[in-house]
């Protein structure tokens, strides 16, 4: 693992870790004002599905198993916020909350 690769990783390792604390208090209520639309947009924008079949195999669907690994709202967020930062996307805050939504609303339904 080269250092510059190991440095991006537990970078983002470090951004979920501070992030998601806090936003699993508030449960799926982060999602509540959320541009679903954009959330959309921004997934298809950045071709997520394909990234998580060249990851996960299949259709990628395999990336949203075991729940374990994602048992939160906050947690579904972080996710998200790592692979805006690993990946060097550049989303804003409001643009990772709505990708996180879609994906709530899609796969993991947390209330």
């Amino acid at each position: 693992m080269s250092d510059c690769f190991r440095s991006r990783f537990f970078a983002s390792v470090l951004a979920v870790m501070l992030t998601a604390p806090v936003l699993a208090q508030e449960g799926a209520a982060i999602f509540k004002d959320a541009d679903l639309k954009l959330g959309q947009g921004l997934i298809k924008e950045h071709r997520c599905a394909e990234c998580h079949a060249r990851k996960f195999g299949g259709d990628g669907s395999g990336v949203y198993r075991p729940l374990e690994r994602v048992n939160t709202a906050g947690a579904l967020r972080g996710m998200v916020e790592q692979c805006n930062t690993e990946l060097n996307f550049g989303l804003f805050p409001e643009e990772v909350t709505a990708v996180a939504a879609v994906l709530n609303q899609q796969h993991y339904k947390f209330k």
